[in-house]
């Protein structure tokens, strides 16, 4: 089975303006590094769907989805009526443009889609190619670029509608996932593993709100070498320990040493080791059962050359 792969030219369309570090090109980069590496041979593209909004309502507040939704919806109506003002920051750092609503919808979408075709036996494992991004969205509150929190979405689907008894998260973006925390915390069914840059925005995790928590904060300028002694002698036991029948992961790159918006010291061959021990997990607990989702990662050609290190080993190629 090939590894799935799931996005949507929505997901491009969506922009919170220039210079801003999430940008459509992101998703660009990966595209481009896709094609000259040759990677459609080891992958099933597949479009991702709008999310239904009762999948929404399993991780975030009812009434904040219908915030959400009108907020954006009338954002979209505005911008297709030509307002070239069809812009709302919801947060210092979070922009909504016409276009906002469709790739947040999508990007959920591409989650739980990912969840069903690697429970039904259609692909091994997943990698969701989306923005917005969605770690750091909350039960009730969009932040840090993030609107619906994708994976939390579909680690509800997973366990609500598949029936699934236990799923990790693995979440190795360079800030704290506080939102899939906020989201995930005390509900026993889950075991969320994190590793972060310690301070830095979100300023959040080094109290971990549950006891299905284990969150690692590393201080600035630490090096791979660190991370992994971290990742082997912290999160396996807990992993091996909770034994998961499927993994999320929260996949951002931007602890690598390029990307200037933090301060640690991931390279390449890193993300490959992390995505390997992930893999072991999975393969013997979850019958190596993954999706992961597209968090953080701003300089254009670390977040590529990494992104394609780790759809290489989710496929095996």
């Amino acid at each position: 089975m090939a590894t799935a792969y799931l996005s949507h030219q929505d997901c491009h369309r969506h922009d919170m303006g220039a210079g801003h570090p999430e940008c459509p090109q992101r998703l660009d980069a990966i595209e481009d590094w896709l094609i000259s590496h040759g990677m459609d041979a080891a992958i099933s593209r597949h479009e991702a769907p709008r999310v239904d909004l009762h999948d929404l309502e399993r991780a975030h507040a009812a009434v904040y989805v219908a915030e959400m939704k009108a907020l954006l919806e009338g954002l979209e109506q505005a911008a297709a009526q030509g307002d070239p003002q069809a812009v709302k920051a919801l947060d210092p750092d979070t922009y909504a443009n016409g276009f906002t609503w469709a790739a947040a919808l999508r990007a959920a979408g591409a989650a739980v889609r990912a969840t069903d075709l690697v429970l039904d036996g259609e692909a091994e494992n997943a990698f969701c190619a989306v923005r917005p991004p969605g770690h750091h969205a909350t039960r009730d509150q969009a932040m840090g670029f993030c609107f619906f929190n994708n994976v939390a979405v579909a680690a509800r689907h997973a366990l609500d509608v598949r029936g699934l008894d236990r799923v990790a998260v693995v979440d190795f973006d360079v800030h704290h996932g506080n939102g899939t925390e906020d989201i995930l915390a005390g509900d026993d069914r889950v075991l969320m593993v994190s590793i972060f840059q310690d301070p830095l925005y979100p300023y959040s995790g080094s109290e971990p709100k549950g006891s299905n928590m284990l969150n690692v904060p590393v201080p600035p300028y630490t090096r791979g070498a660190e991370v992994r002694e971290m990742i082997e002698s912290l999160w396996m036991p807990a992993l091996e320990r909770f034994k998961p029948q499927m993994i999320f992961v929260s996949a951002g790159f931007d602890a690598h040493r390029e990307d200037e918006l933090a301060q640690l010291g991931l390279v390449e061959a890193d993300y490959e080791w992390i995505t390997l021990r992930i893999m072991e997990v999975a393969a013997r607990y979850a019958k190596g059962r993954i999706v992961s989702c597209l968090e953080g990662g701003y300089h254009l050609g670390a977040l590529a050359r990494s992104v394609g290190v780790h759809l290489r080993t989710l496929a095996g190629v």
